[in-house]
């Protein structure tokens, strides 16, 4: 039911047979956590639209043991996350887990995050989701090599204010890492975890510094040591400036 995974569904679906497995309720910051020891359950919302009670890697497990146990699917997209999952931030992003879930078993796969700075903020999910089909159209699934992934961060901005597309490297997010301690009614300390943004590093050629700059930051993230993926990343930077030649409309 989020928005973003419903802007990229009905993107995608026009000319690509499309299956829908998501979270039954918001998992964010949940990282690469899978159900063990209890049900998963799965329940069909509609046609090819379906519900499920685990992570996002779960969501990953169950598409690919049971929905498509006969064929794996040709590509994973995992998102439109709604905000930034930049520098670091990959570690607990359940987002990435989905698609790093479907790298390990050799299926191309991408997510993708639309970098939203507040929830009163206009969400443009659709330059998200218009950049990961125009990527789609370009072959970028044949470049991906085994074992990785791509991780793509769209600035929260009109199309016609992308200033263009960047292939990247992890940067660093920067918070003031507080804890708040408070009492509740009873007289027992709790806690809240999660400290204020304060920007990125300066770190020249990263996602955080792409973004900034108004660029679409596209980074190919390794899963394992592979000769293969320099070659890929320099595929990927000839699509790239394919790109941004011809231009994203």
């Amino acid at each position: 039911h989020a928005t973003g995974i419903k802007f990229l569904f009905s993107e995608l679906e026009f000319n690509h047979e499309v299956v829908m497995i998501a979270p039954n309720k918001e998992r964010s910051s949940c990282g690469h956590g899978i159900t063990l020891g209890e049900p998963i359950r799965l329940n069909k919302i509609a046609n090819s639209k379906y519900e499920c009670s685990g992570y996002p890697a779960d969501c990953i497990l169950i598409g690919v043991g049971h929905h498509f146990s006969d064929q794996k699917p040709d590509l994973v997209v995992s998102g439109i996350n709604h905000g930034a999952n930049l520098g670091q931030d990959r570690f607990y992003s359940g987002t990435i887990a989905a698609a790093r879930e479907a790298a390990f078993r050799e299926i191309p796969s991408i997510a993708v995050s639309l970098v939203t700075k507040s929830i009163k903020d206009v969400e443009h999910f659709d330059v998200a989701a218009k950049f990961v089909n125009l990527l789609i159209s370009k072959g970028v699934r044949d470049i991906i090599p085994p074992m990785a992934l791509l991780n793509i961060n769209v600035p929260n901005i009109p199309m016609e204010e992308i200033s263009g597309v960047k292939l990247t490297t992890s940067g660093m997010q920067l918070y003031s890492e507080e804890v708040v301690e408070r009492v509740d009614t009873r007289g027992r300390n709790y806690y809240w975890v999660g400290g204020t943004y304060q920007g990125s590093a300066d770190i020249k050629g990263s996602d955080c510094n792409a973004v900034a700059q108004s660029l679409i930051s596209v980074e190919l993230q390794s899963l394992s040591v592979n000769d293969s993926d320099k070659s890929a990343r320099s595929k990927l930077e000839e699509l790239l400036k394919e790109i941004n030649h011809e231009g994203l409309c």
